[in-house]
This record gives structure tokens, sequence and C-alpha cells, in this order.
């Protein structure tokens, strides 16, 4: 049996956890069994930089903080080595990094994940990855907006323009015959 001391650490842990999960809009379990330090050093660095959260998490805490947070159906893939990278921002970047390292190093392993609190499978979150990042869908978007209006505006144009020779023309009548 834990002692109290250790037993309100692991309390502070999970409760710390699930106050990250509920924050998060997206998160990815892994198994990072088989690579190497070097590996995994160059992973975090490249999560860190992408403002992505990135840490190794016991299945137990993992389990009960999912349960607090109200994340349900990752049950079944906490098991082994599991690491959890976290995002409160970009929906997209983690799950990037994370499939390409996948890719790269066929020992580490995407388990599943979750968006905005549902859960999803290993192919979820790769299909995730392939998504554009926030900036590029919002560019697509503006750009989409734009263009409607940018053709209004010549039509605007046009006619406006047409209007000015049409009283410039009615104008020069008058001067002639005046």
């Amino acid at each position: 049996m834990p002692s109290e001391k250790i037993l309100e650490q692991k309390k502070q842990i999970v409760a710390n956890l699930t106050e990250d999960l509920k924050q998060s809009c997206t998160g990815v379990v892994v198994s990072y069994k088989g690579i190497t330090v070097a590996q995994d050093t160059k992973l975090r660095k490249e999560l860190r930089e992408a403002g992505e959260d990135y840490r190794v998490v016991k299945n137990t805490l993992l389990g009960r903080a999912l349960r607090e947070a109200g994340i349900e159906g990752l049950d079944h893939v906490l098991e082994g080595s599991t690491a959890l990278c976290l995002n409160k921002g970009d929906y997209v970047s983690g799950a990037k990094i994370l499939a390409k390292f996948a890719e790269d190093n066929k020992v580490f392993e995407i388990k599943a994940g979750f968006v905005d609190g549902k859960a999803i499978d290993a192919e979820g979150v790769k299909n995730l990855a392939k998504l554009p990042s926030k900036e590029v869908l919002l560019a697509q978007v503006l750009g989409g907006l734009n263009a409607p209006i940018s053709g209004f505006a010549t039509v605007l144009n046009g006619t406006l323009r047409g209007l000015v020779i049409a009283l410039n023309a009615i104008a020069e009548k008058q001067g002639a015959t005046a």
C-alpha cells in the first residue's frame, strides 16, 4: 500500500493532467518503445518548438485523468510504454510531427488520440496530420471570400466607368449645341 505522501503526489499529477487534457484541443497517445535517446531528444525538441506539450505518462494515471476529463474510448491503448502529446491551440501540428516521426521510425507507434474531447483511432490521427495548418486553411477561406468581392468591385468599376463616359458624351453634345 502506497504511503499518504505518494498517494497525494499521484492525485496531484492526475489533477494537473486532467486540467491539461481539458484545456487541450488535441492529444496524441504514442508508444515510444524502441527509439534511441538521440531520436527522443530530437523529437522532443521539434515538438517543443511547435508549441506541443510532450510527456511520458503512466498508463493508470493517464486513464484516471482521461476519465476525469470526460474523454472516453482510449482505455484500450493504455498499455506498454506511453507518451502523450497535447496542444491547446493548433489542431494539426503535433499529429503532423508524430506521424512523420512514426513513418521514419517503424518502432515508434501512434496508438490513438482525441480532438475536442472525442477519441479518435490511430488512422484518425494520421488523417488529422494530412490536414493543412490553421494558417493555410484561413488563407484559403479568405481567398475564397475575397474572390467574389474583387469580382463585384470590378463590375461596379466597369459600370461607373460606363456612366462617366455616357455623362461626358451628353455634356459634350450639350456643349456643342450651345
